[in-house]
């Protein structure tokens, strides 16, 4: 009985070094104002230099040299029952803020090179406010950065482009179970990955394909303190930025752009990740834009299949785990956004994002093995991305 107490205790803990929310599961469903007011469009479709990292292949659609500066303000609305007669409590964590910045230029008519800094994703959780027998005080925060340097090249319709990608990661988690706090510090990691790109053109249409690598962060000492302090041995400290592709088609006929874009993010085999059974996430965009004057007008929408699912009585930990920390459960996204050009060089990208509010219980088994009861987590999101671009 004791061990099972503190082995749910520690499940929670875990969760938190993972409680980032992004949209797409742990990943942010667009980079760059113009991509996120599209449903994230942009595998097949160019939106200058804010492309380097969503497919860099489309940064040979730059004439020059474009720089973009940007930024989303991400702001989740979670909470969660625990079914316990306290009623849903809200995750203090409720805003973060998420830099982007692009640069693309034209080499000569083959080459084209970039170079960019990308917040990936960024979030945590803080039931501070709570009671320590409720959530043991939990604050937690990852924040997850890449850099990459895009070469492409260009021959007649085709593109091809490799990324090489340089991810920054911190992971702090501080808690209280009932008898002071622990906690580890911050712990930071710097591993390599990459992402190819290639894109082919057939008259109005654009065809898109891109992978990105799996990058293995390690976060030395953050769950293994975290479940020391519950007397449970645990190993593992890798948490891995899993493997994707996808492929997108783009139309193009004067005023009119549409964009289609599907991928799969490899859940399942991502260290971590496959230690509480997520699946992997099928991903599918579609967004619309309507250009006239200096003014561009976008609309999209974005679903993402949750990659987290009820594992039965046998899987409480796991459900707790899942619903209470990493409710990756939000599933449509619906966007707007907006382009005004001061001038040739400058221009002022809008892009707003809302998911609507996805309402999850699970039924686990209680602590004496014998009855039951339904844990409940609601989740739901608001995002403004601004952006400046700047073409020479």
């Amino acid at each position: 009985m004791g061990y099972k107490i503190k082995l749910a205790f520690s499940t929670i803990l875990v969760l938190g070094a993972t409680s980032l929310f992004a949209t797409n599961g742990s990943e942010l469903m667009g980079l760059g104002a113009k991509s996120r007011g599209m449903g994230g469009v942009g595998i097949g479709m160019s939106h200058g230099a804010e492309s380097a990292l969503t497919n860099p292949a489309l940064i040979t659609y730059v004439r020059d040299t474009e720089v973009s500066f940007g930024g989303t303000i991400f702001m989740p609305n979670v909470s969660f029952d625990n079914g316990m007669g306290a009623g849903a409590k809200d995750s203090d964590s409720d805003m973060d803020v998420i830099p982007e910045v692009s640069v693309a230029s034209k080499i000569d008519e083959n080459f084209y090179l970039g170079v960019g800094i990308w917040g990936t994703a960024g979030m945590g959780t803080d039931y501070r406010s709570e009671p320590s027998n409720y959530n043991s005080k939990m604050v937690t925060n990852l924040q997850l950065m890449q850099f990459g340097l895009p070469l492409a090249y260009k021959m007649d319709n085709l593109s091809i482009a490799f990324t090489p990608i340089l991810q920054y990661g911190a992971l702090d988690i501080n808690y209280d179970a009932g008898y002071g706090s622990n906690g580890a510090g911050i712990a930071q990691d710097l591993e390599f990955g990459y992402s190819l790109g290639a894109t082919y053109e057939i008259e109005d249409l654009t065809i898109g394909l891109v992978y990105k690598s799996q990058i293995d962060m390690d976060y030395k000492n953050q769950l293994s303190v975290a479940m020391a302090g519950f007397g449970i041995a645990y190993t593992n400290t890798k948490l891995s930025t899993p493997e994707e592709i996808g492929i997108g088609i783009s139309y193009i006929k004067d005023k009119h752009r549409i964009g289609v874009d599907y991928k799969r993010i490899n859940y399942a085999d991502a260290k971590g990740y496959k230690d509480f059974m997520w699946d992997d996430q099928n991903v599918y965009a579609i967004g619309y834009e309507y250009t006239f004057n200096d003014l561009a007008l976008r609309a999209g929408y974005n679903y993402a299949s949750s990659p987290i699912t009820d594992q039965g009585l046998n899987g409480t930990l796991i459900n707790t785990f899942n619903l209470l920390g990493f409710p990756a459960i939000v599933e449509s996204h619906y966007t707007v956004g907006t382009t005004y050009s001061l001038n040739k060089k400058t221009s002022f990208d809008l892009g707003l994002t809302y998911a609507s509010n996805v309402k999850e219980t699970y039924e686990v088994m209680n602590p004496d093995g014998k009855t039951t009861r339904d844990i409940t987590a609601e989740h739901s999101q608001t995002c403004v991305t601004l952006q400046v671009d700047f073409v020479f």
